[in-house]
């Protein structure tokens, strides 16, 4: 059980580091250090103003590096299911990719295509750092399928599209960060006092698809939770992180506006971002766990049909 105990802190920790990550962009301090990966041609500058958004992020970046690298040799050492040492080798793999990224957006001051790609491929490491840790947990090794469901669409397919649209969302929220269109649409709920406004800008457009995005991910995840709620509330491996990811979204909508009323405060901005995070991360493990729990009426008939072909055979 250690080994799940130090997946669990290893995800603990890539969210921490996506907070500070989002501190360096809602500070303004992306280029608070020009070099890399020195900071100043030193390896401890002098902690003052943005530096210490900077290299503090580089710091924890560093520390979740070396946790990246133990859990992937533990899993290699002590994991014997082959698919769950290869999800430790592609967030190793992950992690590098990372931060080879975040310093080609210092060396080539800040360009919008590689800090989206930087955003977005954190929350992938973060997504694979906590499928390991719920699929190395006694209560993943113990559980079984408790349900076949014959509803149509599956709880299996709502929870993977929800996964999707919440990560176009993070990327339609990444764009939005890395092209300062954050105040693009400065009043909410309406949009320059229309529902619809007008698209004279690339900073509106961005802006208004991500509204329109939280909007389709609210739907999404508010249909999934009920679907959870009243099909398998007895289930408590799906109703804990169900009632989680519903609990978050309303967290993180009312951050979203929060972000527009007080024109960017660096608290909810900030915020905002980690909680993006979590919303992803609990809906993949929710997805996970429905995948594990629940079994598909489909795939159950194409295995009755495969023993009677074999025994009529």
């Amino acid at each position: 059980h250690w080994v799940h105990r130090f997946a669990v802190f290893t995800a603990c920790a890539t969210l921490g580091l996506i907070f500070v990550g989002g501190l360096v962009t809602s500070t303004g301090s992306g280029l608070a250090v020009p070099d890399w990966p020195l900071s100043f041609g030193q390896v401890f500058p002098p902690m003052v103003g943005g530096v210490l958004y900077e290299h503090g992020h580089r710091l924890v970046a560093a520390f979740v590096g070396v946790l990246t690298v133990t859990l992937a040799v533990l899993l290699a050492n002590w994991e014997p299911r082959a698919w769950v040492r290869r999800l430790g080798w592609g967030a190793l793999a992950a992690v590098l990719i990372q931060g080879s990224l975040g310093g080609l957006t210092v060396l080539l001051r800040l360009p919008t295509s590689v800090s989206v790609t930087h955003a977005c491929l954190a929350q992938v490491f973060f997504c694979l750092t906590v499928a390991i840790a719920v699929c190395t947990s006694p209560r993943w090794l113990d559980s079984q399928q408790v349900s076949v469901e014959t509803s149509a669409p599956s709880l299996r397919m709502l929870t993977r599209v929800t996964v999707g649209l919440i990560f176009v969302q993070l990327i339609l929220g990444a764009l939005m960060r890395h092209t300062g269109a954050g105040l693009a649409i400065p009043d909410f709920p309406l949009s320059h006092g229309r529902v619809i406004p007008p698209f004279d800008s690339q900073g509106v457009v961005i802006h208004f698809l991500h509204r329109a995005g939280a909007l389709v991910v609210a739907i999404a995840i508010s249909w999934t939770v009920a679907r959870v709620l009243s099909t398998f509330r007895s289930v408590g491996q799906l109703r804990r992180p169900a009632l989680a990811l519903f609990a978050l979204l309303m967290l993180q909508l009312t951050l979203g506006a929060l972000t527009i009323w007080t024109q960017r405060a660096i608290t909810p901005m900030t915020a905002h971002v980690a909680v993006g995070a979590a919303v992803l991360a609990t809906s993949v493990i929710l997805a996970l766990r429905t995948t594990r729990l629940i079994g598909s009426a489909t795939r159950q008939a194409q295995t009755q049909t495969l023993i009677s072909e074999r025994v009529t055979a």
